[in-house]
C-alpha cells in the first residue's frame, strides 16, 4: 500500500483527540491572537534537511527510574470507564507509572542520575555538567536542572532545555558538544517527566497514553569512532497549537475559568498529531541514514520516542527495518516523554542488546513541533 495512503488510513481513527481549535480557516485568530494552522494545508510544513556530525563522545553510564504504582488499562476502565481493549488496540500500551502526589519531576531524575553515577562507577563529584531535558518541571523557576545539581550536590552548571517528547534529544545533542570540545569532561544528560501532572483524567483519548518515568546517561570523551555519526534537530513551530497546554503560561495564566474547562491541561490534534508524527519520523530516519552513507539495516538497534506503537511500526514498515531490530517497551510504561528513549536504551542495555562498537538510531518527535533524530555509534 502507497505509504501517504497507509498513513491517512491509520490516522482515521487514532488515540488522539481531535484539537479544539482544529477546524479554525486558514490563519484565523484564536487563543489570544496565535493563528491556528491551516487544515487544508499538511501538516508539519517544516521538513528541514540540515544534519551534523559530532564524534569523540561516549556515554559510560546509562540509569532510569519508574514510580512504583502501576496502572494497568483494566484499572482505568474501572476508575473512568475507558475501554481497555480500545487503549490496547490503538496504542500498543497495557499499562503505564503514575508519580504519588509526594513526587515531581526533580525527584525522578534525581533517581535516573543516581543509577547512571552507579552503572559509570564514577565519583559524582567529576560530572561538571547537568542538562535536563522536560516539559512538565516541578516549578517554572528554579529549573528541575538545578533541583537535581542541588540534590545530588554538584559543582556544576545545571540547566532546562524545553523540546517536549524529543527533549532528551536536544540536552544529549547539547551536552555533547561541551564534552566534544573539551569544555566539560562528564556530563549528566537526563530525560524525565511527569506526564500524569498535565493530562486530564477526563479525556478517555489522551490520558491513557501518558506514563511519569526518567532516564539519564554520563557522557565523556570517547574514541573518534563513537559519538554521533549523524544528527538531526528540527523544529516546525506552526504546528504548535496541535500539541499543546493552552493555560498556566505568561500569555494565558491561570483562572478560575481556564481551570474549569481544563485548559490546564494537554490539548492535542490527535488526527494531525498522529499523521505529522508517521511521516516525520521516517523522513528524519531516512535523512539521516542517507547523510551517514548508511541504510537501514546497518543499524544495530532503533530506540524510537515510545509515543505510540502504531506510529512506530509505520514508520518502521515503510523503511523496511525487521522488529527484531528494534526495541520497544510502551506497553508497560506508556509515553514517558523526555524519559522515553533514555529509559528504553537503559532497558536496552541491560538486556544485552547494545555492545560497544554497535550503531543505534535514536529518534524523538512532539509538542513544538520538535524532532531530534541521531546515529549513535557506541
Amino acid at each position: 500500500m502507497d505509504f501517504e495512503m497507509r498513513a491517512a488510513e491509520m490516522s482515521g481513527s487514532t488515540t488522539l483527540p481531535e484539537h479544539p481549535a482544529s477546524s479554525s480557516s486558514d490563519n484565523q485568530p484564536a487563543r489570544d491572537g496565535q493563528p491556528q494552522p491551516s487544515t487544508s494545508a499538511p501538516v508539519g510544513r517544516r521538513y528541514s534537511r540540515r544534519t551534523n556530525s559530532l564524534m569523540g563522545v561516549q556515554v559510560v553510564g546509562v540509569g532510569s527510574y519508574v514510580p512504583a504504582q502501576v496502572v494497568t488499562n483494566a484499572e482505568l476502565a474501572t476508575r473512568y470507564g475507558f475501554d481497555a481493549d480500545w487503549i490496547k488496540q490503538r496504542s500498543g500500551i497495557l499499562e503505564r507509572r503514575h508519580a504519588p502526589p509526594e513526587q515531581a519531576t526533580s525527584d525522578l531524575c534525581v533517581e535516573a542520575a543516581q543509577n547512571a553515577i552507579r552503572h559509570a562507577g564514577v565519583n559524582p563529584a567529576d560530572i561538571d555538567l547537568v542538562v535536563v531535558g522536560t516539559f512538565t518541571p516541578d516549578f517554572s523557576f528554579p529549573s528541575t536542572a538545578c533541583l537535581v545539581q542541588n540534590r545530588l550536590g554538584l559543582d556544576a552548571p545545571a540547566v532546562d532545555l524545553q523540546a517536549a517528547c524529543a527533549g532528551f534529544m536536544y540536552a544529549l545533542t547539547t551536552a555533547a558538544q561541551y564534552v566534544a570540545t573539551g569544555n566539560s569532561r562528564l556530563a549528566l544528560v537526563i530525560g524525565g517527566d511527569c506526564n500524569s501532572r498535565v493530562t486530564n483524567p477526563a479525556d478517555q483519548k489522551t490520558y491513557p497514553l501518558f506514563g511519569d518515568g526518567a532516564g539519564a546517561v554520563l557522557l565523556a570523551r570517547g574514541s573518534a569512532e563513537q559519538g554521533l555519526l549523524c544528527y538531526q534537530l528540527g523544529a516546525d513551530g506552526s504546528g504548535g497549537p496541535l500539541l499543546d497546554r493552552p493555560s498556566g503560561g505568561s500569555r494565558r495564566p491561570p483562572n478560575a475559568a481556564d481551570l474549569e474547562a481544563g485548559l490546564q491541561y494537554m490539548q492535542m490534534d490527535g488526527r494531525n498529531v498522529f499523521k505529522w508524527a508517521v511521516h516525520l519520523v521516517s523522513d528524519t530516519i531516512k535523512l539521516v541514514l542517507d547523510r551517514a552513507g548508511m541504510t537501514p539495516q546497518d543499524v544495530s538497534l532503533y530506540i524510537l520516542h515510545q509515543a505510540n506503537i502504531r506510529i512506530i511500526n509505520a514508520a518502521m514498515e515503510h523503511l523496511g527495518i525487521p522488529d527484531d531490530r528494534v526495541f520497544n517497551n510502551l506497553q508497560k510504561y506508556g509515553n514517558t516523554s523526555g524519559g522515553s528513549i533514555p529509559l528504553a536504551l537503559d532497558e536496552a542495555l541491560r538486556a544485552g542488546r547494545v555492545q560497544r562498537g554497535d550503531t543505534l538510531l535514536f529518534s524523538g518527535f512532539g509538542a513544538g513541533l520538535t524532532w531530534g533524530t541521531g546515529l549513535f555509534r557506541w
